[in-house]
C-alpha cells in the first residue's frame, strides 16, 4: 500500500512499534517488580508473626510447622473472622496488604504516566510534522491561486500525500501555461491594436486633409480629380493594412489550418506572380522562373502563393528599372528550397535583422508606399507550415530569400 510509503507515516509506525516493545518490556519489568515487592512484604508479614509467637513462648518447632503449613482449618478461619480479617475487610485495615496496595498504586500510576507521556509526545510530534507539511502545502496552493508559481510542493518522497502534491503540481503547471498563454494573447492583442492605430493615423490624417481641400475648392475640377485619386489610394492603403493585419493575427493565434498537399512548384509560383507580371512589365523589370517543372513539395497552395507573391512584390519595390527578379528552386533530401533573388540595392547590414518585424521600414528603403507587413506575413505563412525562411543580402548587389519546405508528409 502506498499509504505506508509515506516517510512521516513510516516514522510514526516505527515509533508505535518501538513504543509497543517498550510497553511490553515495561509491563514485564513492572510485574517482576511487583512480585518481588509482594514476596518481600509476605516475608515481612511471616517474620512479624513468627516474632510474636516466639515472644509468647511458643516453641520454634510449632512456629516452624505453622508457618510452613498449607492446611486451612475451620478454627483458623473463625479466629481470623473474630479479629476482623475477612474477605470484606477494608484493605486499609490489613497492615501489610495496605502497604503493598499503596506501593502498587504508585508504581502503576508512575509507569502509566511515563508511557502516556511517551505516546503523547510521539503522537504530537507526528501531528506537528503533518500540520507543518499541510500548512506549507496550503500556503503554496494559495500562491498558485494568486498566479504566483515561484514555489513548488514537495514531491521527492513516496506516499499518497506526495502523489496528491504531484497531481496538484501538474495542475498548477497547466494553469501557469494557460495563464501565460492568455497573458501573451492579451499582450499580442494590445500590440496589434496599438500597431493598427499607429499605422492608421497617417492615411486617416491624409484623408481628412484631402477632404478639406476638396471642400475648399469644389468647383476646381482638376483639384477634385487629383485629390479624389489620392483619397482612393489612401483608402486602398488602409484596406491593405487591415487585411494584412487580420491575416497575420489569424496566423499568429493559430486560427489558420493549412491544407497541405503535394503541389507542383511551377504551379504555385505562377499563381503567386499572376498579378505582378503586368506591374513588372510596366516598370521595365523581368521576372525569370527557372527550375524543374515536375518538382513537387508539401504546402497549402493558396497561402504559399501569397507568401511568395509578397517576396516578389518586395523585390519589385526595391529594384531599379531594368532589374531582374529570379525565382529558382532545387531539391534536397526530403526538402525543397525556393530562391527569390533580385539585383536591387540590397539590404543594409543594420536592417537585415529587423526586416521580418511588423511595420519595420528602413531609412534606405526605396518603397514609400509599403506598409511593412509583407515580409512578416510571408514569414508567418512559411513557418506556420513547418518551413523555414532566411535572407542573404549585399548592399548594391541584391538580395536572396530562401524558402525551405518538406517534400513528403
Amino acid at each position: 500500500m502506498t499509504f505506508f510509503r509515506d516517510k512521516q507515516i513510516k516514522g510514526y509506525l516505527l515509533f508505535i512499534f518501538s513504543y509497543s516493545v517498550l510497553l511490553l518490556g515495561g509491563v514485564i519489568f513492572f510485574c517482576q517488580n511487583q512480585v518481588s515487592v509482594a514476596k518481600s512484604m509476605y516475608l515481612e508479614h511471616d517474620t512479624a508473626i513468627v516474632s510474636a509467637l516466639l515472644e509468647q513462648g511458643v516453641s520454634e518447632e510449632t512456629v516452624a510447622n505453622a508457618i510452613s503449613s498449607t492446611n486451612i482449618s475451620k478454627e483458623g478461619i473463625e479466629l481470623l473472622n473474630t479479629i476482623g480479617m475477612r474477605k470484606d475487610t477494608l484493605s486499609s485495615l490489613l497492615p501489610f496488604f495496605s502497604q503493598f496496595q499503596s506501593h502498587s498504586f504508585r508504581s502503576i500510576l508512575t509507569v502509566a504516566m511515563f508511557f502516556i507521556a511517551i505516546l503523547y509526545a510521539g503522537t504530537m510530534f507526528f501531528l506537528w510534522l503533518r500540520s507543518r507539511l499541510y500548512s506549507k502545502a496550503q500556503s503554496i496552493v494559495n500562491s498558485y491561486i494568486k498566479n504566483d508559481y515561484s514555489l513548488h510542493l514537495p514531491q521527492n518522497n513516496e506516499g499518497e500525500i506526495y502523489r496528491l502534491f504531484t497531481s496538484i503540481e501538474q495542475l498548477a503547471t497547466m494553469l501557469q501555461s494557460k495563464t501565460e498563454t492568455e497573458s501573451k494573447a492579451k499582450e499580442f492583442l494590445k500590440n496589434t491594436i496599438s500597431d493598427i492605430s499607429h499605422q492608421l493615423k497617417t492615411p486617416l490624417a491624409a484623408l481628412t486633409m484631402y477632404q478639406e481641400i476638396i471642400e475648399a475648392e469644389p468647383d476646381n475640377v482638376a483639384t477634385v480629380k487629383d485629390f479624389s485619386k489620392k483619397i482612393d489610394t489612401a483608402l486602398k492603403r488602409i484596406e491593405q493594412l487591415i487585411q494584412s493585419m487580420l491575416k497575420i493575427t489569424r496566423l499568429d493565434t493559430g486560427n489558420i489550418v493549412f491544407e497541405k498537399r503535394l503541389c507542383l512548384v511551377n504551379e504555385v509560383i505562377k499563381q503567386a506572380i499572376s498579378e505582378l507580371t503586368t506591374r513588372a512589365e510596366s516598370e521595365n523589370k523581368k521576372i525569370v522562373i527557372e527550375g524543374n517543372s515536375e518538382q513537387t513539395f508539401l504546402c497549402d497552395i493558396e497561402w504559399t502563393s501569397e507568401a511568395i507573391g509578397n517576396l516578389v512584390k518586395n523585390a519589385l519595390d526595391h529594384t531599379m528599372t531594368g532589374g531582374i527578379i529570379r525565382i529558382t528552386w532545387e531539391n534536397a533530401p526530403n526538402m525543397l528550397r525556393i530562391y527569390i533573388s533580385d539585383n536591387g540595392n540590397g539590404i543594409a547590414p543594420e536592417d537585415i535583422h529587423h526586416i521580418f518585424k511588423r511595420f519595420y521600414r528602413s531609412k534606405h528603403s526605396l518603397d514609400t508606399q509599403g506598409i511593412g507587413l509583407g515580409l512578416p506575413l510571408a514569414k508567418s505563412i512559411v513557418e506556420g507550415q513547418d518551413g523555414l525562411i532566411s535572407v542573404q543580402s549585399s548592399p548594391y548587389e541584391g538580395t536572396t530569400f530562401t524558402l525551405s519546405f518538406l517534400t513528403k508528409p
